[in-house]
């Protein structure tokens, strides 16, 4: 399946903002995009909480079974869906999430065996990990390696 036409500029950045340590950084602004009033992400709150706890876990060095093409399409999605200034502005009463969420939806089926692996790990793991997963204020501010 084809990238969405947009989404490609986003992969350049997504492997600056990793090789720089900045996912902490866009992981928070996920969170707080996420977090805004509004039944916009209604549908898509999961598969974004799944991107992030990714993210999370890598970030920390729990989760390494994930391969750096997947890693980076996942962090170019939530690059994409951060970004005001994509295919349709987000200022765009009622059309200004449809490209982001056409994005994620996207990002979500091409690497969906290796979201499925990570899924399968993170219900695995103990209550209390899965709950470190979503604390995005304890992120440390070096990847563990």
């Amino acid at each position: 399946m084809k990238a969405p036409w947009n989404f490609l500029r986003f992969i350049p950045r997504a492997k600056r903002l990793l090789s720089a340590g900045r996912l902490p950084a866009l992981l928070i602004a996920v969170s707080r995009k996420m977090s805004s009033p509004g039944e916009r992400l209604a549908g898509i709150r999961e598969t974004l909480g799944l991107l992030q706890g990714l993210c999370v876990a890598w970030w920390r060095g729990d989760y390494r079974a994930v391969s750096g093409q997947a890693l980076i399409s996942i962090v170019a999605g939530l690059l994409y869906f951060v970004s005001p200034l994509d295919a349709i502005p987000d200022w765009i009463p009622g059309a200004g999430l449809l490209d982001d969420l056409a994005v994620l939806g996207w990002v979500a089926r091409t690497w969906a065996s290796e979201l499925e692996a990570f899924k399968r790990w993170r219900d695995a793991q103990s209550q209390s990990r899965q709950a470190a997963l979503l604390d995005l204020e304890a992120l440390p501010d070096k990847r563990n390696s």
